[in-house]
């Protein structure tokens, strides 16, 4: 790989560039280094030097600017922290994984709370990320909880993780305004390396036979500049904040809208915050009012459209000269469609109409009551209530050729969810001077419920047939917990926290009681080192030992609420059962696991944090172990029953990593300040069982891909990482070039055949770096963020699905990878590992600049003017557009976008 060098000297560099500015620390950096970092912990709060755990803060202050979802806030930010963006369409959010992959069918992501309420991302109809809903203006902080021991608290649903996200709120005082608005523009980072059409005739007239030669036509159409184009978009937030007679309120407006880069994208956002946070009975009552309300409209391109642009003859023009399927060029046979060939890309994206609208309300409120005969004890209560529904249809013109042989067709779906929360708890902090002692007790319930409705739906084709159709649902779920938890700090030195909590889950309901339930406990210890008295007046401000271990479990599986429970659905269309000349839907029993329970997660963690210099440098280190059990895996079963496949908990998997942080302050004084951060990742995750009883070879494909039908390339076994490669191993030439379909006989007996295909890496890395740095001089600001991430791998299909036989198929000619002329395989060798690719990268992220002008309107207002460039370039070794894709496989995926902006903030 290339320019990962300055990453290798990175921490020397931060470390000789805090020494040379140590003795600059001003008066007012002393008295910020004083005040405490308070840190939520779930049911509470801690001041961050009494943490045990492992939980990392990032404030609205770190947050990566121009952001559409509330992911890309903290990207980059946290070690063990991994986000991936679900494609580069706008609202399409990102897939967040803490400390890599922690299930196999069960949800892989991480519990998300939003001021108080566990949040349901299971998947609205019309949205294509759920979290993309909330406006990343109104968010506050991010409190990430990464180990079991911090984790053990939430249970059923912390086996992945927990972020708890606190919105902004109000405060006492006078009327403050701000208004912020961007501008933005995104461009297309590059495009998918096919022939053009200069080169495409050289490969048809080399290799093609006679009759495909004919084919050819003679101009040079780049079908993938012609379904993207430079989007536009803007970003506009108005929010106001103080109070009034002793009321603390914060409203908030936001509005984005933003085209995408494939032409007949768009997403738009309309956003309405308002939070409230009054005092009663002598500030012994505290009430916690927060409302979020938003609305989303989507128009999502053509399904297939980015294959399409790769694939289609760049010798053909756009249009065919004449009125037949909306005046584009097709591909005939026999003066009517080829239903084989691929579409005209122009044509599909105007011929499919994909709209989708999306409500989402949020709403809690959380009351802390202080008793009067005994303050440190509190009664807390949390309701909350979260309402999503989701609207759209799906619209084919019978004019072009998506829709011209069913002429046309017609999809309605509409979902609607609405999930609610009751909890109440104790509280008890109380300092024991008599023994040095500060206590800190919770003990409390939950329960909530989720409920999804969803009429019948069918896509309705233009000659009256339906060719697909889904079930009504009407289902719910339920969630029961019984929580507490100690913390224990002595001396200010030695802090034991443990904790326990016992959920129960509907999920697995079998007709009795036997599964249902489960005991998550967690404890951890730390040792503030730096408070013994052998440390004093050492330079050492912080140095803290921890050390934890916890039990969480994991029971979300998508819209499956009842995999234990035995039950009938309608027959699809298809499906029916006839008598005499008429057919009849049927009732079908589903299939199901009665013996079905928790998967479970069993973590132990070593921490340091440190910080010295007077803070100037700080930083952590953590060392850890996981072990899941009862996995939740999707398997083969024995022929005979109700399904091939079913849910079963039938496997182990171990992960263990390494991840730390750093952060530089070279300068601080009174005009100029530079604070750097870095942070490094690694972990390996391995399957230790399967099915039980199953041999050696046993293995659960998964990872499907483009290029004949129900091919995977992607494999569970044992003693490998999950999702690994499972291909053939190519043989060379003396040339150094690939040999058509000849591989190595791995296990020797002289054929070859699917006994020799071997696991052959993953898209789980070795190391992720991150990099980020804050400059400001007087009222200039200037920020930089940036990401690496080394040894993993990518399969390209595209490549793959390339070949010389595939370039002159089915009577119609289909462009190929660049590849195909080098390795000159006759038909397409899907599963040779040559086509697993190292997709290594270093990518800058963020880079901006600002000028804030103070008292600009009147005293106490200023106005930041700032220009930003996001996803600036990639270095990478990978020959597709992007090398970080989602899952691993990159077919037809929508690259993400460069964006260059302009902003403005008021404050007033």
């Amino acid at each position: 790989m290339r320019n990962y060098n300055v990453l290798k000297i990175a921490p020397a560099f931060l470390l000789l560039g805090s020494m040379l500015h140590a003795q600059q620390t001003t008066d007012t950096a002393k008295k910020e280094t004083e005040i405490e970092q308070v840190v939520l912990i779930g049911y509470g709060k801690q001041k961050k030097s009494d943490l045990t755990g492992s939980i990392t803060s990032v404030t609205a202050k770190d947050f990566n600017g121009g952001a559409n979802s509330p992911a890309q806030l903290i990207q980059g930010k946290t070690p063990g922290v991994t986000i991936v963006t679900n494609g580069g369409a706008p609202g399409s959010g990102a897939s967040i994984r803490i400390r890599g992959i922690g299930s196999l069918n069960g949800s892989q992501s991480p519990l998300i709370v939003i001021d108080g309420v566990p949040q349901d991302f299971s998947g609205i109809s019309g949205a294509s990320d759920p979290l993309s809903l909330i406006n990343p203006n109104d968010i506050q902080s991010f409190d990430i909880l990464k180990d079991a021991s911090a984790t053990a608290i939430y249970g059923n649903r912390a086996s992945n993780g927990v972020i708890l996200i606190t919105t902004k709120q109000g405060s006492s005082g006078r009327l403050k305004v701000n208004f912020s608005t961007m501008m933005s523009m995104s461009t297309k980072m590059g495009n998918v390396p096919v022939l053009n059409g200069d080169e495409y005739r050289d490969f048809v007239n080399s290799f093609a036979s006679a009759t495909y030669k004919d084919y050819l036509s003679t101009n040079n159409t780049n079908w993938q500049d012609k379904i993207y184009q430079k989007a536009w978009g803007t970003d506009n937030n108005l929010s106001l904040s103080g109070g009034i007679k002793g009321l603390p309120y914060r409203l908030s407006i936001g509005y984005n809208d933003q085209n995408g880069i494939v032409r007949t994208n768009s997403f738009k956002r309309t956003s309405v915050g308002l939070n409230l946070n009054p005092k009663f009975f002598d500030n012994h009552l505290a009430v916690n009012v927060n409302l979020k309300g938003t609305f989303t409209d989507n128009r999502f391109p053509a399904g297939g459209v980015i294959g399409s642009a790769t694939y289609f003859d760049p010798t053909q023009t756009v249009l065919s000269g004449n009125s037949n399927y909306g005046g584009y060029y097709e591909w005939l046979l026999n003066n009517s469609l080829n239903v084989n060939s691929n579409a005209n890309p122009l044509a599909q994206l105007e011929g499919v109409r994909d709209l989708s609208s999306v409500w989402r309300g949020l709403g809690n409120i959380q009351i802390d009551y202080k008793f009067h005969f005994l303050p440190d004890l509190h009664f807390n209560v949390n309701a909350g209530y979260d309402y999503a529904k989701g609207t759209g249809f799906t619209a084919v013109s019978p004019i072009y050729k998506s829709g011209f042989a069913a002429l046309g067709s017609n999809r309605d779906y509409s979902i609607e969810k609405q999930n609610k929360l009751l909890e109440t708890y104790f509280s008890y902090v109380r300092n024991i001077e008599a023994i040095d002692t500060n206590l800190d007790l919770t003990a409390g319930y939950s329960y909530q419920d989720f409920h999804t409705t969803a009429p019948y739906i069918a896509t309705i084709q233009g000659n009256g047939q339906i060719a697909s159709s889904v079930n009504a649902v009407d289902r719910k779920m339920v969630l029961l917990s019984f929580y507490g938890r100690g913390i224990f700090t002595v001396a200010n030195k030695y802090i034991l926290s443990a904790s326990i909590r016992r959920d129960g889950s509907s999920r697995f309901y079998n007709g009795t009681t036997d599964n249902l339930w489960g005991n998550f406990p967690g404890v951890s210890l730390a040792w503030k080192i730096n408070e013994e008295n052998f440390l004093k007046d050492t330079g050492i401000n912080t140095l803290k030992l921890r050390a934890g271990w916890g039990k969480t479990g994991n029971e979300a599986l998508g819209d499956n609420y009842y995999p234990s429970f035995a039950n009938y659905t309608p027959s699809a269309p298809g499906a029916e059962y006839q008598f005499g000349s008429q057919y009849y839907y049927m009732l079908r029993p589903d299939i199901y696991n009665p013996n079905l329970s928790w998967e479970t997660t069993t973590t132990q963690n070593i921490g340091i944090d440190y910080g010295f210099a007077k803070s100037r440098i700080t930083g952590s280190i953590d060392i850890y172990q996981k072990k899941a059990k009862d996995l939740l895996v999707d398997a083969p079963i024995a022929a005979g029953d109700l399904s091939n496949h079913n849910l079963l908990n039938a496997g182990t998997m171990d992960s263990k990593g390494i991840e730390g942080s750093i952060t530089v302050i070279p300068i601080k004084n009174e005009n100029t300040t530079w604070e750097v951060s870095f942070n490094a990742t690694h972990y390996n995750s391995k399957i230790k069982e399967l099915v039980q009883g199953a041999n050696d070879s046993f293995f659960i494909a998964v990872g499907g891909i483009a290029g004949g039908v129900g091919n995977n390339i992607q494999a569970h076994a044992v003693g490998y990482n999950p999702y690994s490669f499972l291909v053939y191993q190519q043989v060379y030439g003396e040339n150094g070039k690939p040999l058509d379909g000849v591989y190595v006989d791995r296990n020797g007996d002289g054929v070859v055949n699917a006994s020799d295909m071997y696991y052959y890496k993953s898209n789980q890395p070795d190391v992720t770096l991150g990099f980020n740095t804050k400059f400001s001089y007087k009222n200039w600001d200037a920020g930089l963020s940036a990401r690496a991430v080394i040894g993993n791998y990518v399969y390209n299909n595209a490549s793959s699905n390339s070949s010389l036989q595939s370039a002159a198929t089915n009577n119609y000619l289909q462009n190929v990878y660049y590849t195909a002329a080098e390795y000159r395989f006759n038909t397409p060798q899907l599963f040779s590992d040559i086509f697993v690719e190292n997709a290594s990268f270093f990518r800058l992220d963020n880079v901006s600049a600002g000028y804030t002008f103070k008292d600009i309107f009147s005293k106490g207002s200023s106005l930041r003017v700032y220009g930003m460039a996001q996803n600036v370039f990639v270095i990478s070794d990978y020959t597709g557009v992007d090398p970080e894709v989602n899952g691993g496989i990159d077919n037809g995926y929508y690259q993400a976008p460069k964006v260059y902006s302009l902003g403005f903030n008021f404050n007033f």
